[in-house]
Parts: structure tokens; C-alpha cells; sequence
């Protein structure tokens, strides 16, 4: 079992950064996989990123170049640095974690991008 808890979210202008973390708890050491998603109300869950152990990156083409991923593999926490944010960017954002074929997913933390 994994428990995961996203931080981080909130308001900020067009062009401007967040960055988000989410913390895994449970058996974080049998953690293959993790990433996150985004979904805007009305619309399906998007993943937006997804990191390996051992760092190999996957980030969705509707945001690369803009956001990035990284992992801590000791503390079990995964991290999503979002720049050049647009309002389009407005969504629900969390992570998840795969453990031998379970996906276990986060609650969420709310993203705004406005003026």
C-alpha cells in the first residue's frame, strides 16, 4: 500500500512558476514508477508527466519544454516544476505511484493560472 499527499498548488499569473511536491508513504521502496496528472473540470485525466527510478523522463508534448519532473527516491517524493504557466494550465494536479502493477493515486491540489 501507498498513500500519496500533493503540496504546493495555488494561484498564480500566466507566465508564472509553481512547483508541486508530492509525498509518498507506505512501501515507497517497492515505487517503480511515479508522475502526475492533471484534469480540468469537465474533462478527462491527463498524465503530464512520468519519472523512472532511475530518472528517465517522460513529460506529455502539451507541456514540454515548460515543465520538468524529478524524484527523491529515499524520501519516497516526487516533485513537478511548472514555468511559463499559461491559464489553459488551470487544473486539478497530482501525483501517482506504481507498485508491481498497482497504480495508487493522490487526492489532488488545485492549480489556477489567472490574472
Amino acid at each position: 500500500q501507498v498513500q500519496l499527499v500533493e503540496s504546493g498548488g495555488g494561484l498564480v499569473q500566466p507566465g508564472g512558476s509553481l512547483r508541486l511536491s508530492c509525498v509518498a508513504s507506505g512501501s515507497i521502496f517497492r515505487i517503480n514508477l511515479m508522475g502526475w496528472y492533471r484534469q480540468a473540470p469537465g474533462k478527462e485525466r491527463d498524465l503530464v508527466a512520468s519519472i523512472n527510478r532511475d530518472g528517465t523522463t517522460n513529460i506529455a508534448d502539451s507541456v514540454k519544454g515548460r515543465f520538468t519532473s524529478s524524484r527523491d527516491n529515499a524520501k519516497g517524493t516526487v516533485y513537478l516544476q511548472m514555468n511559463s504557466l499559461k491559464p489553459e494550465d488551470t487544473a486539478v494536479y497530482g501525483c501517482y505511484a506504481s507498485v508491481s502493477g498497482t497504480r495508487y493515486w493522490g487526492p489532488g491540489t488545485q492549480v489556477t493560472v489567472s490574472s
